[in-house]
């Protein structure tokens, strides 16, 4: 029995006993016990019950790629390329960066879980299988470089498109790449680029989104965090559903991007900017120092206010921005 197997058949949320699991796959009790215990390490919850069985506190489903692509319109599916679900992976957007010479415009690659799943400034994106969703596509542009000024914040706005598609209207943009909902990070976005400066060139852009959270990872994170199921009432979207709006919401965006740029994106951009007028610490590699927020430019810089009136732009990615205390 692989972990995946073990996954599905406790996806129900009700309790199975490990004598049914080991006749199911054909393999032994001590078998089961030890993808059980792989599982654990990963980060699911899996529950051994008082008289014997295992089960997850919550009923959740596996991704599927013909479920995901059954969720899409048609305008949708004539955009995307390659939708592809991986169980178990390095990272998501290093698979595409190591396929991008074969692949078409507009791949996707999800995955279950991730080994080396990461974020901005070589962060550790933790991954357990089964509640949340990891996602990278490929979208090449011809104009180069110069030409993707803003393209994280885009894609932010793109993210806030789909969740309120999903009935999720709390979420807000913390520049660059964070979508927030309060003060407790939701998503990640993390762009990474090839090609030519002022040629062709492709963006690889990764989405990691939580769906749903144990108590074990709230721990282990280095910030506040919050996933759908808390702002749900307990009860989030299918997996599969919101992975197909997540789809279509970059399919579309990044289309519209490529031909309009971030100028096109500022206005609902600035209508989830949790950073403008705002007090922040502004920290880069020459001191810190105090500001107010005064929302983004065209070209997706963050501007602040600093308290001697001097407006300054940053866009720098050795820059972090954190919200203080008036």
């Amino acid at each position: 029995m692989l972990a995946r197997d073990l996954l599905e058949a406790l996806a129900g949320g009700d309790a199975v006993s490990g004598a049914t699991l080991a006749r199911t796959a054909g393999v032994t009790r001590a078998a089961v016990w030890k993808q059980i215990e792989a599982l654990r390490l990963k980060g699911v919850p899996v529950e051994a019950k008082v008289g014997g069985g295992y089960r997850l506190p919550w009923s959740t489903e596996l991704l599927e790629a013909p479920r995901i692509r059954a969720g899409l319109s048609p305008a949708a599916l004539a955009d995307v390329g390659m939708i592809e679900v991986h169980w178990d992976i390095d990272s998501t957007s290093s698979e595409l960066a190591r396929r991008i010479p074969v692949l078409d415009d507009l791949a996707f690659v999800m995955a279950e879980t991730q080994s080396a799943g990461r974020g901005r400034r070589g962060r550790t994106w933790l991954s357990p299988p089964g509640m949340n969703l990891y996602l990278s596509v490929l979208k090449r542009f011809d104009a180069g470089f110069a030409s993707l000024s803003g393209l994280s914040l885009a894609v932010g706005v793109m993210l806030i498109r789909a969740l309120d598609d999903l009935g999720i209207r709390t979420a807000g943009l913390k520049w660059p790449n964070d979508v927030l909902a309060g003060n407790a990070k939701l998503a990640g976005i993390l762009v990474e680029l090839s090609g030519e400066y002022s040629g062709p060139c492709a963006a690889i852009i990764g989405v990691g989104l939580n769906i749903r959270l144990p108590d074990s990872l709230h721990e282990r994170a280095d910030q506040p965090i919050t996933d759908l199921a808390s702002l749900s009432g307990g009860q989030p979207p299918g997996r599969n559903r919101v992975a197909a709006a997540v789809v279509a919401s970059l399919s579309e965006g990044l289309r519209h991007f490529e031909r309009h740029g971030f100028a096109s994106f500022a206005a609902e951009y600035g209508a989830s900017d949790l950073l403008r007028g705002q007090s922040l610490r502004v920290i880069d590699p020459r001191g810190e120092y105090t500001a107010t927020g005064e929302g983004v430019d065209e070209r997706g810089a963050l501007r602040v206010r600093r308290a001697t009136g001097e407006l300054v732009t940053v866009d720098s990615a050795e820059v972090s921005v954190r919200r203080s205390a008036p």
